[in-house]
Parts: structure tokens; C-alpha cells; sequence
């Protein structure tokens, strides 16, 4: 380390404009490593520009064992930067903040088990982070004769009191996929306008307030032929303004519970055995995030999922042996494909004519039936 050089930089630094090059300059004091550039570097923490304080981040992160620097860092913590919150939330974390193993055992009463109740009653008897992978598509918003609600409001705010739950139930980084689409409520009559409720985009930053972070975004398209035709009346006026596509996609929604351990770290947790049975095998898989599938024709429910989405997502998002949850199950498919494939599941319905149906479905793969004032007894 030379004092003069690093005096030289400080000063070129202070009539720089071009923040790469400010940035460079960080970088050249910072690698010295020396403990008499300490002073300096959190002197330029105090930048304006974020992409120059995470170069003084990294700096400083050396000598984070000094009182001065650790206290600088944890006054970064509060940045308005997204990025610099996550690393220093990453870098200053203590093993005191590290979620406790989950007991075999505790996982064990759950797996192949269906429970007809309210999603919200039954998930208040799980333990803390049980479940390894939850894919569900919650009730429409007053589209369907299952899901009557009071208003949009109501709607949103039963999901996200679910949500709440649903992030509690998860293993430290593990996965939470939602598959969502927007809802269109008929209009009242010829004098009134139709209702598009954007379901997906309402519900996302009530998934990340939860304590999810996203990861991806997945579009299930299905058929042009499987739309419900709103384009009939542009088709014949093609006036501006009256366009209304057929809506073919739906969206899947990849979230993980918010933690400061990389994927790596999860994918470590996982034996070799169990990590080589659970590869994704083959070529034929899909490598984009846009997911061409047919959906299910079946009558068993009004919204059942189709069996080559659920496999996606069971293969993309788990390994063999994994604890699947489906909370609003309907007809059992994430059942039926987490047996296919050599996991468990945990499946919840409150309508005790979807329970008959999954009982009829999953009669060979050995699941168990209980109502939710027994679930507490397990």
C-alpha cells in the first residue's frame, strides 16, 4: 500500500463524473487491503451513487471484525437499494437467525394425508416448516360456484391470510408456486361494463410481504381453441378501443422463502442418493418459461389442474421424498402426481365433494383421510 497513490485516487475520485471509473477507483483502494484506506473507504460509502457504495461494500467487508466498519455496514443495512440490503443481510447474518432442523418425525404425520376443513384452521395445527413445495391455484374470485366471497377485497385478504400461513409451513429456502390467472366477471347487463380483475398481479406483492422472494415468472398457454371467445365482437366491427383477446395463458409463479443461504445450500441438504433419483432425465423438458400444456377436460372439478403441469412443477421444484402441498386440492391431482413421482403430499379441501372424489382418485397409492378436528391429534 502506498499512501501517496491512495491519496492520488481519493482526490481524482472527488472531481471524477464517470461512475465506472469512480467505481474502478474504489476497487484499486479497497484491493490493498490496507487497514490505513478504512478511514477513506467509508468516507465514500457516503456516494450518492449505489452501484460505488457496493464497491465500498466489498472494501470494507474485509475488515469487518473493526467496530467502525461493522458499524457503517449495519447503518447500510437500511439503504434504499434493494441489493445492498440483501448482501449485507446476507454478510451480517448470525447463526442465531438459522431456522432449527425439522424432525423426520414431525414430517412423517403429514405425508399422503388429505384433510377436509378451512385451508386457514387447518395450517394453524403445522409445525413450523414442514412442507417442502406448495403448488396450488387458489379459488377464482367469484367465477366459479365454489368461491362466493363478499368482495374482491374480502377475496384478497383471505389468500393473503393463507399466504401468511403457507410461508410459515416452508422449509428454510424452499419453494412456493402459485398458478393464478386474471378473472373476467360477467357484466350486470347490456348497460353496464364488464369486471377484469388482474388476480396475479394484485396477489404478488402480498406473496412478497409474506416473506417470499420471486423467482420466476411461467406462462402456461393452453389451446386457442380451449379460450373463451371474447374477440367475437371485434371480429365483426374491428372499431379501436373494442379489442378484447382470447385468453389462452395463465401464469406460474415461482417463489422461494426468503432466506440469506444460496440454492446451493438447500441442493447440499440433499443426500446423494436421493439428488441422483430426482435429476430432471432427458432433453424433452421444457427450457423456457413459456409452457405449452393442455388443459384438463376432465369433470372431476371446474378448475382441475392438467397432470403435465403439476409434473413440471413437481420435478422443477422438489426432490424424491419431499413433502408436496396442495391447499386447495380439488380433485387430488398434485396428489396422485407427487405419488407418480415418488413424493408425499398433504392435501386440503373444504368441500366434502372433492374429498369423495380424491378418496375414489387416490384409492391405490395410500393416502390417509381426516377431518381437521382430528389433525390435531396426530
Amino acid at each position: 500500500s502506498d499512501p501517496k497513490i491512495t491519496t492520488k485516487l481519493n482526490s481524482l475520485f472527488k472531481t471524477e463524473k464517470n461512475t465506472a471509473i469512480r467505481r474502478e477507483i474504489v476497487s484499486s483502494i479497497g484491493r490493498q487491503r490496507s487497514e490505513k484506506n478504512i478511514k477513506i473507504l467509508l468516507q465514500l460509502s457516503k456516494d450518492p451513487d449505489p452501484k460505488v457504495v457496493m464497491q465500498c461494500i466489498r472494501a470494507l467487508l474485509y475488515f469487518k471484525d473493526e467496530s467502525s466498519v461493522i458499524k457503517r455496514l449495519n447503518q447500510l443495512k437500511s439503504h434504499k437499494n434493494e441489493v445492498i440490503h440483501q448482501v449485507l443481510e446476507s454478510e451480517l447474518s448470525t447463526k442465531t437467525n438459522e431456522t432449527k432442523p425439522i424432525k423426520l418425525s414431525d414430517k412423517e404425520k403429514y405425508q399422503n394425508l388429505v384433510v377436509q376443513g378451512d385451508i386457514r384452521k387447518v395450517l394453524a395445527n403445522i409445525p413450523d416448516g414442514v412442507i417442502d413445495l406448495t403448488f396450488t391455484s387458489p379459488p377464482y374470485y367469484n367465477a366459479r360456484d365454489y368461491s362466493i366471497y363478499k368482495s374482491y377485497q374480502d377475496y384478497l385478504s383471505f389468500l393473503e391470510n393463507v399466504i401468511k400461513e403457507i410461508h410459515r409451513v416452508t422449509s428454510e429456502g424452499r419453494f412456493f408456486v402459485l398458478n393464478t390467472s386474471p378473472v373476467l366477471l360477467p357484466r350486470f347487463s347490456r348497460a353496464h361494463a364488464s369486471t377484469r380483475w388482474a388476480v396475479p398481479f394484485d396477489i404478488h406483492p402480498k406473496i412478497i410481504q409474506a416473506g417470499f422472494e420471486f423467482i420466476d415468472d411461467i406462462v402456461w398457454k393452453k389451446p386457442d381453441g380451449s379460450a373463451t371467445n371474447r374477440n367475437g365482437g371485434f371480429f365483426q366491427h374491428r372499431k379501436p378501443l373494442g379489442y378484447k383477446p382470447n385468453p389462452v395463458v395463465e401464469y406460474v409463479m415461482v417463489y422461494r422463502k426468503k432466506t440469506t443461504k444460496l440454492i446451493d445450500w438447500n441442493m447440499n441438504q440433499i443426500s446423494d442418493k436421493i439428488m441422483k433419483a430426482s435429476k430432471v432425465k432427458g432433453e424433452n423438458y421444457d427450457k423456457t418459461n413459456l409452457w405449452e400444456i393442455n388443459p384438463e377436460t376432465s369433470n372431476k372439478h371446474p378448475a382441475s389442474f392438467p397432470e403435465n403441469l403439476v409434473e413440471n412443477v413437481i420435478k422443477f421444484y422438489s426432490y424424491e421424498n419431499d413433502l408436496v402441498m396442495d391447499p386447495f386440492a380439488g380433485s387430488g391431482t398434485v396428489g396422485k402426481v407427487s405419488a407418480d413421482n415418488n413424493r408425499y403430499s398433504f392435501l386440503v379441501d373444504d368441500k366434502p365433494e372433492y374429498i369423495k372424489a380424491m378418496k375414489k382418485r387416490l384409492d391405490n397409492l395410500s393416502f390417509k383421510f381426516l377431518s381437521n378436528n382430528k389433525i390435531k391429534d396426530l
